[in-house]
């Protein structure tokens, strides 16, 4: 009997599992999943994410006890923990999915990939979204999109063999202090789903973009999707079966959910952005961008906007808020980034680090290509300099979450608070229980908009912006999830999307 070894890595769940489905056709599967030391000792990784997988991994664990199987948990490298075990098991075939991650796990698949070859094993790799791996262009990749989610999704497999290989613990998270964050597994992903599509969701489209009721409308699955606990064709496909029922009511749920799908869109469009482009991880999108802002970052100012200390208040307030829950809506995340790269004038790459590595649903697709757009190094998007105090005013009216998140701040009369710089408080509050402000914010703000521009007025500038439209821009699609940014032809000004500036999950 032919044995595969199943090698789990973001797809941590049994349903809707085409790699699964492709082993138990080969015969035995042995299902594995690797702790990678060295992966969790990364700038972009964190042990906040670490617990996360970890429960994940014991979730899935369970679902394959369920079935008659068991999960072999190794903790090494990955190459030389998959040799092991195909001498255990007697193994010929690696079946696994495809996996868009960081530039690490690219180059761990490489190695891995040599071994396979030297040792004469079979290595097959299934996609599991509609992200395309050596992708010719963007002109049909929605249609390939669309066909991959229509089909549909696989069930679970009712029974699979014994695995008599034994299996190490699973070896305890690296300290991160976030005590309200989200729990891993497919249980919770499957809760949080149903609780979102039935009861929370309703006001999705109109609360999405304030901190103080994101956290409750938003579906909080962004942290799911990135261990793959739930699949993205089980979200679409249950979230169109929601839309069909409610088909005719006015209640405000059919907006909600149409605003979410085209969300769950853009999160295929910008991973298959890393896909194509693995680079961008560490380089600007558009290389005129790429000296623009010093390196290293100085060390003060990046402390002080990564532990929310800043003196400004509602960026403080939504810093120590995602420090705390591993979580942030994205109008606020754009915010967060915005202000370290304009305002602070911080280069992405450094502020990157720490918003990867804060995010318990960090994924390197989404991370990367949205720390460039919101820094304003793609040179294809909108400019867009976020008013802080401006952004706590509107998204904040009565500033309990910015009095939740800066106690410090007590004293303060409300019509202060997002600026308590202009209270006569200096000396009792100001400067000495909450810090001065680091930024005029005025100030910073038209020094950055005037770099910015300086660099975009270059002749030369069109032509490089030109390619990165071509190879990474949206095209139009029937759904309407995506507008047309192709190149410009005859001299047309492309029209920038301003719905890829926000979508919340």
């Amino acid at each position: 009997m032919t044995t595969a070894v199943l090698w789990f890595k973001r797809d941590l769940r049994l349903a809707d599992h085409p790699a699964l489905m492709r082993a138990v056709e080969i015969g035995d599967v042995i299902p594995l999943y690797i702790f990678e030391p060295d992966y969790w000792r990364l700038s972009d990784t964190s042990g906040r994410q670490f617990s996360v997988f970890a429960e994940a991994v014991d979730d899935l664990r369970g679902q394959l006890r369920a079935v008659g199987s068991d999960l072999v948990i190794r903790c090494g490298d990955a190459v030389e923990e998959l040799a092991k075990v195909f001498s255990e098991a007697d193994a010929t075939h690696l079946i696994s999915h495809e996996e868009t991650g960081n530039d690490w796990t690219y180059s761990r698949d490489k190695r891995v990939a040599a071994w396979a070859r030297d040792a004469g094993i079979i290595w097959q790799e299934l996609p599991q979204s509609a992200v395309v791996r050596r992708l010719g262009d963007r002109d049909n990749w929605s249609k390939h999109r669309n066909a991959f989610l229509s089909k549909d999704a696989l069930p679970p497999p009712k029974a699979l063999s014994p695995v008599s290989i034994e299996s190490d613990p699973i070896p305890d998270a690296p300290p991160d202090y976030c005590p309200q964050r989200q729990r891993g597994g497919r249980t919770s992903a499957l809760e949080t789903m149903e609780s979102f599509l039935t009861e929370r969701g309703q006001s999705y489209r109109k609360a999405m973009s304030s901190p103080v009721t994101a956290e409750h409308a938003c579906s909080r699955l962004s942290v799911h999707l990135a261990t793959g606990a739930v699949s993205i064709r089980e979200v679409v496909q249950r979230t169109a079966r929601e839309q069909k029922m409610r088909r005719g009511t006015r209640d405000g749920w059919l907006g909600s959910l149409r605003s979410f799908q085209g969300r769950l869109a853009w999160r295929d469009h910008f991973t298959q952005k890393l896909e194509d482009e693995p680079e961008l991880e560490h380089h600007c999108l558009h290389p005129a961008f790429e000296t623009l802002r010093p390196r290293p970052a100085d060390r003060a100012t990046l402390t002080a906007w990564e532990n929310g200390e800043t003196g400004v208040p509602f960026v403080d307030a939504c810093m120590r808020y995602l420090n705390a829950t591993g979580w942030i809506n994205f109008r606020m995340r754009a915010m967060l980034m915005s202000f370290a790269s304009y305002h602070l004038w911080i280069d992405w790459r450094d502020s990157g680090q720490h918003f990867a590595r804060a995010f318990t649903d960090y994924e390197p697709g989404i991370h990367w290509p949205q720390v460039q757009m919101q820094s304003g190094t793609t040179g294809i998007n909108t400019l867009r300099i976020y008013n802080p105090v401006k952004q706590g005013l509107d998204q904040d009216p009565a500033g309990v979450f910015t009095r939740q998140w800066c106690p410090e701040l007590a004293e303060v009369p409300d019509r202060f608070l997002q600026e308590p710089w202009r209270w006569d408080g200096e000396g009792r509050v100001i400067g000495r229980t909450y810090p001065r402000a680091i930024v005029d914010l005025a100030q910073a703000s038209k020094q950055a908009r005037d770099r910015i521009w300086a660099v975009r007025r270059d002749p030369s500038f069109g032509i490089a912006a030109a390619r990165v439209v071509v190879k990474h821009a949206s095209r139009k699609d029937k759904e309407r999830h995506f507008v047309n940014d192709r190149a410009p032809r005859r001299g047309r000004a492309v029209k920038p999307d301003s719905r890829q500036q926000s979508f919340d999950f």
